[in-house]
Protein backbone atom coordinates (compact mmCIF):
# COMPACT_ATOMS: atom_id res chain seq x y z
CA UNK A 1 0.00 0.00 0.00
CA UNK A 2 1.56 3.64 -0.77
CA UNK A 3 0.39 5.96 1.82
CA UNK A 4 1.60 9.19 1.53
CA UNK A 5 1.15 12.85 3.05
CA UNK A 6 0.34 16.00 1.33
CA UNK A 7 0.07 19.52 3.15
CA UNK A 8 0.95 23.32 2.06
CA UNK A 9 2.97 25.68 4.57
CA UNK A 10 3.98 29.01 4.97
CA UNK A 11 7.74 30.23 4.16
CA UNK A 12 8.28 30.35 8.05
CA UNK A 13 6.48 26.18 8.43
CA UNK A 14 2.93 26.68 9.49
CA UNK A 15 0.41 24.85 8.00
CA UNK A 16 -2.40 27.36 9.23
CA UNK A 17 -2.84 30.50 11.22
CA UNK A 18 -5.17 28.41 14.02
CA UNK A 19 -6.97 24.90 14.05
CA UNK A 20 -10.18 27.11 12.10
CA UNK A 21 -7.81 28.21 9.35
CA UNK A 22 -8.54 27.05 5.52
CA UNK A 23 -5.60 26.90 3.68
CA UNK A 24 -7.64 26.81 0.82
CA UNK A 25 -7.87 31.17 1.69
CA UNK A 26 -4.26 31.55 1.84
CA UNK A 27 -2.68 28.87 -0.69
CA UNK A 28 -2.09 29.70 -4.59
CA UNK A 29 -4.50 28.17 -7.23
CA UNK A 30 -1.30 26.01 -8.54
CA UNK A 31 -1.41 24.48 -5.18
CA UNK A 32 -5.39 24.10 -4.98
CA UNK A 33 -4.89 22.43 -8.25
CA UNK A 34 -2.19 19.74 -7.31
CA UNK A 35 -3.86 19.45 -3.94
CA UNK A 36 -7.36 18.83 -5.69
CA UNK A 37 -5.62 16.11 -7.99
CA UNK A 38 -3.96 14.32 -5.31
CA UNK A 39 -6.65 13.67 -3.98
CA UNK A 40 -8.76 12.67 -6.02
CA UNK A 41 -5.92 10.27 -7.12
CA UNK A 42 -5.78 8.31 -3.71
CA UNK A 43 -8.82 5.34 -2.72
CA UNK A 44 -9.21 6.61 0.57
CA UNK A 45 -8.50 10.48 2.36
CA UNK A 46 -8.00 10.71 5.93
CA UNK A 47 -8.01 13.62 7.61
CA UNK A 48 -9.40 14.70 11.18
CA UNK A 49 -12.59 16.23 12.12
CA UNK A 50 -11.37 19.26 12.84
CA UNK A 51 -9.89 19.79 9.17
CA UNK A 52 -12.52 18.10 7.65
CA UNK A 53 -14.71 20.77 8.90
CA UNK A 54 -13.04 23.41 6.99
CA UNK A 55 -14.03 21.76 3.84
CA UNK A 56 -16.51 23.34 1.89
CA UNK A 57 -15.91 20.78 -1.66
CA UNK A 58 -15.24 17.48 -1.41
CA UNK A 59 -14.54 15.44 -4.74
CA UNK A 60 -17.49 13.48 -5.88
CA UNK A 61 -17.22 9.92 -5.19
CA UNK A 62 -14.77 10.03 -2.61
CA UNK A 63 -14.08 8.17 0.49
CA UNK A 64 -13.18 9.81 3.66
CA UNK A 65 -12.02 8.27 7.18
CA UNK A 66 -12.46 11.20 9.93
CA UNK A 67 -10.73 10.88 12.60
CA UNK A 68 -12.50 11.72 15.84
CA UNK A 69 -13.13 10.68 19.52
CA UNK A 70 -16.84 9.75 18.79
CA UNK A 71 -16.32 7.59 15.39
CA UNK A 72 -19.85 5.48 16.11
CA UNK A 73 -21.38 9.37 16.67
CA UNK A 74 -20.16 10.59 13.25
CA UNK A 75 -22.22 11.56 10.69
CA UNK A 76 -22.04 11.96 6.64
CA UNK A 77 -23.57 15.19 5.76
CA UNK A 78 -22.84 14.25 2.27
CA UNK A 79 -24.18 10.98 1.59
CA UNK A 80 -25.09 11.21 -2.29
CA UNK A 81 -21.51 12.55 -2.74
CA UNK A 82 -19.25 11.54 -0.46
CA UNK A 83 -18.39 8.18 1.59
CA UNK A 84 -17.39 9.33 4.64
CA UNK A 85 -16.76 7.49 8.21
CA UNK A 86 -15.49 7.95 11.12
CA UNK A 87 -12.66 6.55 12.97
CA UNK A 88 -10.22 6.26 15.89
CA UNK A 89 -8.11 3.06 15.02
CA UNK A 90 -4.29 3.06 14.90
CA UNK A 91 -2.87 4.31 11.71
CA UNK A 92 -1.57 0.79 10.99
CA UNK A 93 -4.83 -0.85 11.63
CA UNK A 94 -6.41 1.52 9.55
CA UNK A 95 -4.28 0.84 6.59
CA UNK A 96 -4.43 -2.41 7.16
CA UNK A 97 -8.48 -2.87 7.10
CA UNK A 98 -8.61 0.05 4.09
CA UNK A 99 -5.75 -2.66 2.48
CA UNK A 100 -8.25 -5.91 3.23
CA UNK A 101 -10.95 -3.30 1.66
CA UNK A 102 -8.82 -2.63 -1.63
CA UNK A 103 -7.70 0.48 -1.41
CA UNK A 104 -4.24 0.92 -2.25
CA UNK A 105 -3.62 4.51 -2.48
CA UNK A 106 -4.15 6.44 1.10
CA UNK A 107 -3.56 10.39 1.38
CA UNK A 108 -3.00 11.93 4.51
CA UNK A 109 -4.47 15.26 4.36
CA UNK A 110 -4.00 16.73 7.80
CA UNK A 111 -4.05 18.31 10.24
CA UNK A 112 -0.92 18.55 12.58
CA UNK A 113 -2.12 15.64 14.96
CA UNK A 114 -3.49 13.24 12.32
CA UNK A 115 0.34 13.99 10.58
CA UNK A 116 2.27 13.54 13.43
CA UNK A 117 0.46 10.36 13.69
CA UNK A 118 0.95 9.03 11.13
CA UNK A 119 4.76 9.77 10.75
CA UNK A 120 5.29 8.73 13.86
CA UNK A 121 3.39 5.27 13.02
CA UNK A 122 6.05 4.74 10.28
CA UNK A 123 3.46 4.37 7.94
CA UNK A 124 4.30 7.17 5.44
CA UNK A 125 6.40 6.22 2.75
CA UNK A 126 5.98 9.86 0.31
CA UNK A 127 5.51 13.75 1.46
CA UNK A 128 4.07 16.40 -0.70
CA UNK A 129 4.74 19.54 0.62
CA UNK A 130 3.82 22.98 -1.42
CA UNK A 131 5.89 25.75 0.09
CA UNK A 132 3.81 29.33 -0.19
CA UNK A 133 5.78 32.82 -0.19
CA UNK A 134 3.74 33.85 2.95
CA UNK A 135 4.91 34.24 6.92
CA UNK A 136 2.47 33.87 9.39
CA UNK A 137 4.89 34.79 12.40
CA UNK A 138 2.91 31.79 14.53
CA UNK A 139 0.54 28.89 14.26
CA UNK A 140 -0.41 25.57 13.55
CA UNK A 141 2.40 23.15 12.85
CA UNK A 142 3.03 20.55 10.16
CA UNK A 143 3.87 18.08 13.50
CA UNK A 144 2.94 18.42 16.54
CA UNK A 145 5.80 16.44 18.27
CA UNK A 146 9.08 16.05 17.83
CA UNK A 147 10.09 13.31 15.38
CA UNK A 148 13.10 12.12 14.25
CA UNK A 149 12.55 10.70 10.80
CA UNK A 150 14.86 10.94 7.66
CA UNK A 151 13.96 12.16 4.56
CA UNK A 152 15.18 11.54 0.44
CA UNK A 153 14.43 14.88 -1.53
CA UNK A 154 12.97 13.06 -5.04
CA UNK A 155 11.88 16.15 -6.42
CA UNK A 156 11.07 19.93 -6.74
CA UNK A 157 8.82 21.28 -8.80
CA UNK A 158 8.13 25.27 -9.60
CA UNK A 159 4.18 24.89 -9.66
CA UNK A 160 4.19 28.94 -9.97
CA UNK A 161 6.84 31.99 -10.19
CA UNK A 162 6.06 32.08 -5.88
CA UNK A 163 5.23 28.79 -5.46
CA UNK A 164 7.35 25.87 -4.83
CA UNK A 165 6.35 21.33 -4.26
CA UNK A 166 8.86 19.56 -2.48
CA UNK A 167 8.72 16.09 -3.23
CA UNK A 168 10.05 13.29 -0.30
CA UNK A 169 10.28 9.68 0.37
CA UNK A 170 10.86 8.86 3.80
CA UNK A 171 13.93 6.82 4.03
CA UNK A 172 14.20 3.87 6.24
Amino acid sequence: MHCFLIAAFTADGFIARDIDDRSFDWTSEEDKKFYVEKIKSADVIVMGSKTFQTFRKHPRDSRWEIYTRSPQEFVNHKPDIIRASGTDENPQELLDRLEKEGARNVVIAGGSSIYTMFMQAGVVDKLYLTVEPILFGDGVRLLNQDLDVKLKLESTKQLSKQTILLEYSVSS
